[in-house]
């Protein structure tokens, strides 16, 4: 027993951040295993490639610009969705005729991924930006108005029956005793639906860019512009190349040729000494 005590009391002294420290290195050992096998080699890149493609997309200049229209995404849908969420919680959850007509129907919806809105949304909305904020407003909206109106329905009882004996009207009930009772729950909900905002982005992004497109076909035109004009130079200086050795043939043949003659003259004065 007393063994046992000593190492619980040993794994707590270590902080937290000795905690995270391991985890983190024990992940990159992973993740360098895994890059250095066959078929994961495949699918991760070592993490000194990635973080040397990283530093390069961060010196050229052409990372920020793609993380500026990230958090504009974010936080524009995020922004409309709590906007929106926070009247239609507080009704659904004081109301009883307004909660029975429109629970019913983010019960429904809120169970559809995300991802299934993509081809409606690029239906109604098109390719671009306002799709995307939508994919991302509907995320951070059901988690927001769910959140929110379990907090309005779980305000104390108590709380309300002690304002209305003290002569409080339904207007003051709500304004200074439900939304104050219902702040955490706010709060809850905004970090929430941050954080369904922040992993809706890469669905969203499966909506397409018209903008980038654009660069890209331009890019691709450019490079392609480019090899057509690399293979043009290349078939000049083969043609030179052609032209030289066809020149230098041409001189090897008539060297033979007169190699030859000198060979034949040879001959014939050998010939000729001999007879005489």
């Amino acid at each position: 027993m007393n063994t046992k005590k000593k190492n619980r009391q040993f794994w707590s002294q270590i902080p937290n951040g000795a905690w995270m420290g391991l985890s983190l290195v024990l992940a990159v050992l992973l993740w360098i295993f895994i890059a250095s096998t066959e078929s994961g080699g495949v699918v991760f890149a070592e993490p000194w490639e990635v973080f040397s493609k990283l530093v390069g997309k961060v010196k050229d200049g052409t990372l920020w610009p793609h993380i500026y229209v990230s958090l504009f995404r974010v936080i524009a849908g995020f922004s409309l969705g709590f906007v929106i969420s926070i009247p239609i919680a507080f009704l659904m959850g004081w109301y009883a005729p307004f909660r029975n007509l429109v629970a019913p129907w983010v019960q429904f919806v809120r169970n559809i991924p995300p991802l299934a809105y993509i081809p409606l949304v690029i239906t109604g909305a098109g390719v671009g930006e306002k799709a995307k904020v939508i994919v991302i407003f509907i995320a951070s909206f059901l988690v927001l108005v769910v959140t929110i109106y379990q907090g309005v329905c779980n305000v104390d009882a108590t709380l309300i029956k002690a304002a209305r004996v003290l002569g409080a009207t339904d207007k003051d009930i709500f304004f200074k005793v439900v939304i104050p009772a219902s702040t955490p729950f706010i709060l809850v909900g905004a970090r929430l639906g941050l954080s369904a905002s922040l992993t809706t982005l890469v669905a969203a992004e499966l909506t397409g860019d018209r903008r980038q497109k654009e660069e890209t076909l331009g890019n691709y035109q450019e490079a392609i512009e480019k090899a057509q004009a690399e293979i043009a130079r290349r078939r000049e200086d083969m043609g030179a190349l052609n032209q030289r050795r066809q020149s230098c043939q041409e001189r090897l043949s008539a060297l033979n040729e007169e190699k030859m003659a000198l060979e034949a003259r040879r001959t014939a004065q050998n010939k000729a000494s001999q007879e005489m």
